[in-house]
């Protein structure tokens, strides 16, 4: 159900405010992170800003490698979505939070960064350092050079959501885990040990 979709388009994945799921990897350690705060900055090239915790293991591994990919999570997502949210990555001694909640991925075509199977658009970002705003803020900046979605909710570089696909709807943050889709309120739980 993947397309490609074109590099002038990418931008309109990310401006109606999804959550999106950051993924990272640099020297074999990955990092998965939820982000509320994420919108296009420029439309040709495709840039987007995303809020990114300096103190983070995604932060560090962004940093480290020049790279990150942003992935739009569903409803069905929306436990898995609290949940990568809510604890560090750096916590988990010898595994990753992938391995920790079971999460599918299979690589973008460009950068190789992991890609969350089960959302329903992706895009790999290479990092703009931008010295003051990355020292002042959380905020950093990436330009897409791959993006892809899925053609049930986007399709000729447009979003359709409907009743008859709301399964692929994004999610929008609203706190403690509440979440948004154009059309209900999905509640994610956290997971206890």
């Amino acid at each position: 159900m993947r397309q490609d979709v074109a590099l002038h388009h990418a931008s309109r994945l990310v401006n109606h405010g999804p959550t999106v799921l950051v993924t990272t990897e640099n020297d074999g350690r990955r990092n998965i992170m939820a982000a509320a705060w994420s919108m296009p900055v420029e439309f040709t090239p495709p840039r987007i800003a995303v809020v990114v915790d300096k103190k983070t293991f995604t932060s560090e591994l962004l940093q480290a490698s020049g790279r990150f990919a942003l992935c739009l999570p569903v409803p069905a997502l929306a436990d898995l979505t609290y949940r990568v949210g809510s604890e560090s990555g750096r916590d988990l001694q010898g595994s990753d939070k992938f391995v920790r909640h079971g999460i599918g991925t299979f690589a973008g075509p460009v950068l190789g960064l992991p890609w969350v199977e089960g959302c329903c658009a992706w895009l790999e970002l290479r990092h703009i350092p931008e010295a003051h705003t990355e020292q002042a803020y959380d905020t950093v900046f990436g330009e897409v050079v791959s993006a892809q979605a899925d053609d049930r909710v986007f399709a000729n570089g447009r979003w359709s959501f409907r009743a008859d696909n709301a399964a692929w709807h994004t999610l929008h943050h609203l706190g403690a885990g509440a979440f948004a889709v154009p059309s209900r309120v999905v509640q994610g739980t956290l997971l206890r040990p």
